[in-house]
């Protein structure tokens, strides 16, 4: 009785965790740019980010993003202190998947995609939207 508590008092705290970094973030200028908002939700154990919006480069909505809707990221795994591992990330402007992983700081979430055994990064810092 006593570990089934425990138990689920541990997976309560996972939850909370993974969910600081719900929401909505906006993504850093690309090269033209332009830059995305992405929702983060959780999915499962884990969360998941899905292109909700595309901006040009004078900060216009982009309607006809081919992308919007798209899976940017899954499988986020909670790994305590604002960090979280053993996603993936798609990187648009690539059209390429990577092993991913972020760290939140505040309204700030840095997020990595990695290749070559994580020896090998590109990231950004995204920005709270809500």
């Amino acid at each position: 009785m006593k570990w089934t508590g425990l138990v689920f008092a541990l997976g309560l705290a996972t939850a909370a965790q993974a969910e600081e970094a719900t929401g909505l973030w906006q993504t850093e200028a690309g090269e033209s740019g332009g830059y995305l908002h992405v929702e983060i939700a959780p999915c499962g154990t884990a969360l998941c980010g899905v292109i909700a919006k595309a901006f040009a480069a004078g900060g216009s909505a982009s309607q006809g993003y081919e992308h919007l809707g798209k899976k940017m990221l899954w499988d986020m795994q909670p790994e305590g202190a604002g960090k979280y591992g053993s996603g993936k990330i798609w990187a648009p402007d690539k059209n390429k998947t990577y092993k991913s992983k972020m760290r939140l700081e505040g309204n700030v979430l840095t997020v990595k995609g990695c290749v070559a055994g994580g020896a090998i990064c590109r990231g950004q810092n995204w920005t709270r939207v809500k």
